[in-house]
């Protein structure tokens, strides 16, 4: 594994080994996706009827189907991962960098970003990322301006990152390892003429969330964190902007 140079330009480098790697492996990728993780599959789930909200970096948007009684519109960076996502109909796909979201701020009821964060390569990225999701979500109401449901506080965000403790996980990554590193996606293609497989690797960026990271990352970003945990190598948080009191 390779860790990031200090002096290459983030966008540059994201370019390289982020959108130009799911660009090129995207159908082999989402042949892989299709089986929603259980908390975003609660998250969804538990969300009220007719709720609007956003999959930031939805990949294949396998989980635009989990909940049939809300409307997302979904976005990636993938030109190419967009095209299979805009197949879940009824919903939306749009082309769309997490840092510059196409979307009216304080609109939506909840947003997605299942692991997307992790492939910023920097700090102050990362918590950009975060803050342009915050962005987009309806702001907290003082309790007595919503006394039907005083435990309404507005829009909601999950978000999920790659954790670095996973000593347990093939990958073996723990405590003190590299939090910047390069992780292989191996692809075969078979070759009619020679009638063999060929393989590919690609090599794509992720910056591995230490415990609490993600958590205080959020806090910068200008959220508030309402639950957070540790799930099958990942940590995860479901955040809402914080209320700006009047």
């Amino acid at each position: 594994m390779t860790t990031i140079s200090a002096d290459q330009n983030p966008h540059e480098y994201e370019k390289e080994h982020v959108h130009e790697v799911y660009e090129q492996i995207a159908s082999h990728f989402s042949s892989t996706r299709y089986k929603p993780w259980p908390i975003v599959q609660r998250f969804l789930q538990e969300l009220p009827t007719g709720s609007i909200g956003l999959d930031v970096g939805c990949g294949n948007g396998k989980y635009l189907t989990v909940n049939p009684n809300v409307f997302i519109l979904a976005s990636d960076r993938s030109e190419s991962l967009v095209k299979i996502a805009s197949q879940h109909r009824p919903h939306s796909s749009v082309i769309a960098d997490n840092l510059s979201l196409p979307h009216p701020f304080s609109l939506f009821d909840f947003a997605i970003s299942i692991a997307v964060v992790h492939h910023l390569s920097s700090h102050l990225r990362r918590v950009q990322a975060i803050a342009a999701i915050l962005e987009t979500l309806r702001p907290a109401s003082r309790p007595e301006q919503s006394p039907a449901n005083p435990e309404h506080v507005g829009g909601k965000a999950l978000i999920y990152v790659w954790a670095l403790e996973q000593k347990t996980s093939r990958r073996g990554w723990d405590e003190g390892d590299n939090q910047d590193v390069m992780v292989p996606w191996v692809m075969k293609t078979e070759s009619t003429q020679l009638r063999n497989e060929n393989t590919s690797t690609f090599h794509r960026y992720y910056h591995l969330y230490r415990h609490g990271e993600l958590e205080q990352d959020i806090i910068e970003a200008g959220g508030h964190v309402v639950e957070s945990g540790y799930e099958k190598d990942n940590w995860w948080a479901i955040a809402v902007p914080k209320r700006i009191e009047a």
